[in-house]
Protein backbone atom coordinates (compact mmCIF):
# COMPACT_ATOMS: atom_id res chain seq x y z
CA UNK A 1 0.00 0.00 0.00
CA UNK A 2 1.21 3.07 -0.86
CA UNK A 3 1.82 6.41 1.51
CA UNK A 4 -1.10 8.16 -0.76
CA UNK A 5 -3.41 5.28 -0.16
CA UNK A 6 -3.33 4.68 3.30
CA UNK A 7 -3.14 8.33 4.29
CA UNK A 8 -6.48 8.14 2.20
CA UNK A 9 -7.76 4.43 4.45
CA UNK A 10 -6.67 6.55 7.48
CA UNK A 11 -9.12 9.64 6.32
CA UNK A 12 -11.82 7.07 5.90
CA UNK A 13 -11.14 5.36 9.31
CA UNK A 14 -11.29 8.98 10.92
CA UNK A 15 -14.49 9.38 9.91
CA UNK A 16 -16.28 6.05 11.15
CA UNK A 17 -17.72 8.48 14.02
CA UNK A 18 -19.15 10.59 11.85
CA UNK A 19 -20.95 8.05 10.27
CA UNK A 20 -21.74 6.12 13.27
CA UNK A 21 -23.75 9.52 13.88
CA UNK A 22 -25.18 9.92 11.01
CA UNK A 23 -26.59 6.15 11.16
CA UNK A 24 -28.44 7.32 13.96
CA UNK A 25 -30.00 10.11 13.14
CA UNK A 26 -31.55 8.32 9.46
CA UNK A 27 -32.54 5.15 11.85
CA UNK A 28 -34.28 8.05 14.69
CA UNK A 29 -35.50 9.06 11.18
CA UNK A 30 -36.51 6.28 9.35
CA UNK A 31 -36.74 3.64 12.39
CA UNK A 32 -38.20 0.72 9.92
CA UNK A 33 -36.27 0.86 7.01
CA UNK A 34 -34.38 -1.76 8.39
CA UNK A 35 -30.87 -0.59 6.78
CA UNK A 36 -27.87 -1.78 8.87
CA UNK A 37 -24.95 0.83 9.66
CA UNK A 38 -22.54 -1.49 7.42
CA UNK A 39 -24.62 -0.78 4.81
CA UNK A 40 -24.56 3.18 4.87
CA UNK A 41 -20.87 2.70 5.55
CA UNK A 42 -19.95 0.58 2.60
CA UNK A 43 -22.06 3.73 0.62
CA UNK A 44 -20.53 6.19 2.00
CA UNK A 45 -16.93 4.06 1.65
CA UNK A 46 -17.69 4.34 -2.11
CA UNK A 47 -19.02 8.23 -2.38
CA UNK A 48 -15.44 9.19 -0.41
CA UNK A 49 -13.56 7.31 -1.98
CA UNK A 50 -14.30 9.23 -5.49
CA UNK A 51 -14.22 12.32 -3.48
CA UNK A 52 -10.51 11.37 -2.36
CA UNK A 53 -9.43 10.39 -5.78
CA UNK A 54 -10.40 13.87 -6.79
CA UNK A 55 -8.32 15.59 -4.98
CA UNK A 56 -5.60 17.36 -6.09
CA UNK A 57 -1.81 16.22 -4.69
CA UNK A 58 -2.57 17.61 -1.57
CA UNK A 59 -5.39 15.83 0.15
CA UNK A 60 -8.31 16.91 1.96
CA UNK A 61 -7.86 17.60 5.66
CA UNK A 62 -9.93 16.06 8.05
CA UNK A 63 -12.16 18.58 8.38
CA UNK A 64 -12.86 18.89 4.80
CA UNK A 65 -13.48 15.11 4.67
CA UNK A 66 -16.28 15.25 7.55
CA UNK A 67 -17.67 18.58 5.70
CA UNK A 68 -18.04 16.84 2.47
CA UNK A 69 -19.80 13.51 4.47
CA UNK A 70 -22.14 15.95 6.06
CA UNK A 71 -23.02 17.90 2.70
CA UNK A 72 -24.81 13.97 1.73
CA UNK A 73 -28.18 14.20 1.45
CA UNK A 74 -28.53 11.51 4.24
CA UNK A 75 -31.99 10.79 4.65
CA UNK A 76 -32.47 10.32 0.42
CA UNK A 77 -29.48 8.19 0.83
CA UNK A 78 -30.96 6.11 3.83
CA UNK A 79 -34.29 6.29 1.98
CA UNK A 80 -32.74 4.56 -1.48
CA UNK A 81 -30.86 1.98 0.35
CA UNK A 82 -33.68 0.88 2.36
CA UNK A 83 -36.00 0.60 -1.19
CA UNK A 84 -32.44 -1.00 -2.95
CA UNK A 85 -33.01 -3.68 -0.12
CA UNK A 86 -36.46 -4.50 -0.65
CA UNK A 87 -37.72 -2.72 2.62
CA UNK A 88 -42.20 -2.67 2.15
CA UNK A 89 -42.13 0.39 4.73
CA UNK A 90 -39.28 2.09 2.52
CA UNK A 91 -40.60 1.81 -0.61
CA UNK A 92 -44.30 3.06 0.74
CA UNK A 93 -42.35 6.21 1.95
CA UNK A 94 -40.99 6.47 -1.16
CA UNK A 95 -44.10 6.30 -3.33
CA UNK A 96 -45.96 8.53 -0.86
CA UNK A 97 -43.11 11.19 -0.97
CA UNK A 98 -42.18 11.07 -4.96
CA UNK A 99 -44.93 9.44 -7.32
CA UNK A 100 -46.88 12.54 -7.53
CA UNK A 101 -43.32 14.39 -8.35
CA UNK A 102 -41.99 11.90 -10.45
CA UNK A 103 -45.48 12.02 -12.65
CA UNK A 104 -45.39 15.68 -12.82
CA UNK A 105 -41.77 15.50 -14.21
CA UNK A 106 -43.13 12.68 -16.67
CA UNK A 107 -45.78 14.46 -18.28
CA UNK A 108 -43.78 18.13 -18.30
CA UNK A 109 -41.15 16.19 -20.30
CA UNK A 110 -43.10 13.58 -22.87
CA UNK A 111 -45.38 14.07 -25.49
CA UNK A 112 -47.87 12.24 -24.67
CA UNK A 113 -49.92 10.53 -20.95
CA UNK A 114 -49.09 7.17 -22.43
CA UNK A 115 -45.79 7.85 -22.90
CA UNK A 116 -45.53 9.25 -19.35
CA UNK A 117 -47.02 6.62 -17.82
CA UNK A 118 -45.00 3.79 -19.56
CA UNK A 119 -41.88 5.68 -18.48
CA UNK A 120 -43.04 5.77 -15.25
CA UNK A 121 -43.04 2.12 -14.88
CA UNK A 122 -40.03 1.83 -16.83
CA UNK A 123 -38.49 3.70 -14.16
CA UNK A 124 -40.32 1.63 -11.14
CA UNK A 125 -38.78 -1.59 -12.44
CA UNK A 126 -35.84 -0.58 -13.17
CA UNK A 127 -35.31 1.28 -9.34
CA UNK A 128 -37.13 -2.34 -7.74
CA UNK A 129 -34.40 -4.19 -10.18
CA UNK A 130 -35.43 -7.54 -11.92
CA UNK A 131 -31.40 -7.85 -13.38
CA UNK A 132 -29.61 -10.28 -11.07
CA UNK A 133 -26.05 -10.08 -10.65
CA UNK A 134 -23.92 -12.81 -8.43
CA UNK A 135 -27.23 -14.16 -6.72
CA UNK A 136 -28.35 -10.33 -6.11
CA UNK A 137 -30.82 -8.33 -7.48
CA UNK A 138 -29.22 -4.89 -8.87
CA UNK A 139 -31.38 -2.02 -8.29
CA UNK A 140 -31.05 1.37 -10.26
CA UNK A 141 -31.02 2.85 -6.60
CA UNK A 142 -27.33 1.99 -6.13
CA UNK A 143 -26.28 4.53 -8.58
CA UNK A 144 -27.25 7.15 -6.38
CA UNK A 145 -24.61 8.48 -4.08
CA UNK A 146 -26.60 11.33 -1.97
CA UNK A 147 -24.42 14.21 -3.44
CA UNK A 148 -27.17 15.47 -5.03
CA UNK A 149 -31.14 15.59 -4.04
CA UNK A 150 -32.99 12.74 -4.83
CA UNK A 151 -35.72 14.38 -6.94
CA UNK A 152 -32.91 16.00 -9.02
CA UNK A 153 -31.32 12.41 -9.53
CA UNK A 154 -35.02 10.92 -10.28
CA UNK A 155 -35.55 13.97 -12.78
CA UNK A 156 -32.37 12.83 -14.82
CA UNK A 157 -33.33 9.16 -14.11
CA UNK A 158 -36.49 10.18 -16.12
CA UNK A 159 -35.27 12.24 -18.65
CA UNK A 160 -32.95 8.83 -20.06
CA UNK A 161 -35.69 6.88 -19.69
CA UNK A 162 -37.63 8.95 -21.84
CA UNK A 163 -34.45 9.23 -24.15
CA UNK A 164 -34.47 5.44 -24.55
CA UNK A 165 -38.07 5.06 -25.54
CA UNK A 166 -38.16 7.43 -28.42
CA UNK A 167 -34.96 5.83 -29.50
CA UNK A 168 -36.52 2.42 -29.16
CA UNK A 169 -39.91 3.50 -31.06
CA UNK A 170 -38.68 5.03 -33.78
CA UNK A 171 -36.32 3.85 -36.72
CA UNK A 172 -34.58 7.29 -37.08
CA UNK A 173 -35.20 10.17 -34.24
CA UNK A 174 -33.54 13.39 -34.59
CA UNK A 175 -32.59 15.27 -31.65
CA UNK A 176 -34.22 18.01 -32.66
CA UNK A 177 -37.61 15.88 -32.88
CA UNK A 178 -36.86 14.46 -29.17
CA UNK A 179 -36.32 17.89 -27.51
CA UNK A 180 -39.67 19.11 -29.32
CA UNK A 181 -41.12 15.94 -27.67
CA UNK A 182 -39.62 15.22 -24.29
CA UNK A 183 -37.09 17.80 -23.52
CA UNK A 184 -37.45 20.65 -21.39
CA UNK A 185 -39.78 22.57 -23.96
CA UNK A 186 -39.16 25.99 -22.27
CA UNK A 187 -37.06 27.01 -25.52
CA UNK A 188 -39.39 25.64 -28.23
CA UNK A 189 -42.70 26.64 -26.29
CA UNK A 190 -41.05 30.55 -26.34
CA UNK A 191 -40.21 29.59 -29.92
CA UNK A 192 -43.77 29.19 -30.52
CA UNK A 193 -45.42 31.79 -28.94
CA UNK A 194 -42.78 34.82 -30.67
CA UNK A 195 -44.49 37.14 -32.16
CA UNK A 196 -42.83 36.95 -35.60
CA UNK A 197 -43.37 40.75 -36.66
CA UNK A 198 -41.76 41.89 -40.21
CA UNK A 199 -41.24 40.06 -42.91
CA UNK A 200 -37.22 40.70 -42.26
CA UNK A 201 -37.77 39.28 -38.55
CA UNK A 202 -39.94 36.42 -39.98
CA UNK A 203 -37.04 35.25 -42.11
CA UNK A 204 -34.30 36.21 -39.25
CA UNK A 205 -36.63 33.24 -37.08
CA UNK A 206 -36.52 30.85 -39.91
CA UNK A 207 -32.93 31.07 -40.78
CA UNK A 208 -32.29 30.56 -37.07
CA UNK A 209 -34.63 27.58 -37.45
CA UNK A 210 -32.66 25.82 -40.16
CA UNK A 211 -29.56 25.92 -38.43
CA UNK A 212 -30.88 25.65 -35.58
CA UNK A 213 -32.22 21.81 -36.70
CA UNK A 214 -28.68 21.25 -38.30
CA UNK A 215 -27.03 21.81 -35.40
CA UNK A 216 -29.18 19.57 -33.67
CA UNK A 217 -29.03 16.78 -35.59
CA UNK A 218 -25.34 16.98 -35.92
CA UNK A 219 -25.05 17.07 -31.98
CA UNK A 220 -27.15 13.71 -32.06
CA UNK A 221 -24.25 12.58 -34.26
CA UNK A 222 -21.62 13.48 -32.37
CA UNK A 223 -22.82 12.19 -28.82
CA UNK A 224 -24.06 8.66 -30.91
CA UNK A 225 -20.49 8.08 -31.48
CA UNK A 226 -18.63 8.99 -27.85
CA UNK A 227 -16.52 6.75 -27.07
CA UNK A 228 -17.29 4.73 -23.68
CA UNK A 229 -14.97 6.96 -21.57
CA UNK A 230 -16.00 10.21 -23.27
CA UNK A 231 -19.53 8.79 -21.80
CA UNK A 232 -18.14 8.11 -18.23
CA UNK A 233 -16.93 11.55 -18.23
CA UNK A 234 -20.76 12.66 -19.01
CA UNK A 235 -21.76 10.03 -16.43
CA UNK A 236 -19.40 11.61 -14.08
CA UNK A 237 -20.67 15.42 -14.52
CA UNK A 238 -24.50 14.78 -14.88
CA UNK A 239 -25.35 11.98 -12.92
CA UNK A 240 -22.48 11.79 -9.98
CA UNK A 241 -22.91 15.94 -9.68
CA UNK A 242 -19.14 16.20 -10.32
CA UNK A 243 -17.08 19.31 -10.96
CA UNK A 244 -15.00 19.07 -13.89
CA UNK A 245 -12.22 20.15 -11.43
CA UNK A 246 -12.94 17.10 -9.59
CA UNK A 247 -13.04 15.27 -13.10
CA UNK A 248 -9.90 16.41 -13.79
CA UNK A 249 -8.28 15.43 -10.92
CA UNK A 250 -9.68 12.30 -10.74
CA UNK A 251 -8.27 11.16 -14.28
CA UNK A 252 -5.00 13.31 -13.46
CA UNK A 253 -4.71 11.31 -9.88
CA UNK A 254 -1.19 8.95 -10.46
CA UNK A 255 -2.82 6.33 -8.16
CA UNK A 256 -6.51 6.39 -10.07
CA UNK A 257 -7.34 3.32 -12.08
CA UNK A 258 -8.87 5.22 -14.80
CA UNK A 259 -5.58 6.94 -15.94
CA UNK A 260 -4.81 4.21 -18.11
CA UNK A 261 -8.00 4.01 -19.55
CA UNK A 262 -7.64 7.54 -20.51
CA UNK A 263 -4.49 7.77 -21.80
CA UNK A 264 -4.32 7.49 -25.75
CA UNK A 265 -2.03 5.00 -26.01
CA UNK A 266 -4.19 2.76 -24.15
CA UNK A 267 -7.31 3.26 -25.55
CA UNK A 268 -5.65 2.08 -29.49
Amino acid sequence: MTPEVSQKENLIAQCEGLIAEIFVRCTENAPNFGVSENCLKDSFRKTLNKFLFSANEELPSQEETKSFLNSIHHDDLFLTLACSNGNERAWWDFDQQHRVYMERVARHLASTEIDAQEVIDTVYVELYGTRVVDGERVSKFASYSGRGSLRGWLRTVIWHSLVDLHRASHDEVSLDEMTENIGEGLAHSNFATTDLGSESQMMENLTYENYRKTTLVSIETAFSNLEPHEKLLLLYYHAENMKLREIAQLVENPDSPLRGWFSPSCRK
